[in-house]
């Protein structure tokens, strides 16, 4: 949650997608939630100061993969880093329709967490698309974990995993930010 991780005071913002707050389960076209992402950006800037020094962006799932499509487009887009937990990179059982594409344009640093039996993309699917990226992406598996980063449904054996995943991208964003990495890359 928002709350432990601004217990180590790293600032974040949660927002829903328009198609969420009208209480519609379909998504709305990607230049939508795009255009939603980037106004969403914008007022962060606008609100926070740590947003205006550093910002790293992201999301689960969708809202992942709409942040790295953001980026690619936007290269000017002042972006230090991209957190993508689940990322969707294709539909359960249709591998051969990926959404990797934009990927290559993304130039800052990412951090993928993904979990060992995510149907939406396995470890060995996930390391050919983002081990090549330069700054490579850290692709950090979660054992047993789905598309929901969820390993079991009892509280008390989940718990662990959430504080584990937690840890893992308050350690990245500070190791990015403290190593100067949050520069984008070049375009080759």
């Amino acid at each position: 949650t928002l709350q432990a991780i601004a217990a180590h005071r790293i600032d974040g913002v949660t927002f829903n997608f328009p198609y969420r707050e009208q209480g519609r389960k379909i998504p709305d076209r990607a230049p939508v939630l795009e255009q939603c992402y980037a106004a969403v950006i914008a007022a962060t800037r606008e609100r926070l100061a740590s947003a205006r020094a550093r910002l790293f962006i992201g999301g689960r799932s969708m809202g992942g993969r709409m942040a790295t499509q953001l980026v690619a487009q936007q290269p000017e887009l002042a972006v230090a880093g991209l957190v993508l937990l689940g990322y969707p990179l294709h539909a359960p059982g249709q591998p051969s329709k990926r959404r990797d594409a934009h990927l290559p344009l993304v130039r800052q640093p990412m951090l993928v967490v993904q979990g060992s039996r995510d149907t939406f993309g396995t470890p060995d699917e996930m390391h050919p698309v983002f081990d090549p990226l330069a700054p490579r992406a850290t692709l950090h598996i979660v054992e047993g974990a789905d598309h929901s980063l969820v390993v079991s449904r009892t509280a008390s054996r989940q718990a662990p995993v959430n504080d584990a995943i937690r840890a893992r991208v308050v350690d990245w964003i500070r190791a990015i930010t403290e190593a100067g990495e949050a520069t984008p890359r070049q375009q080759p």
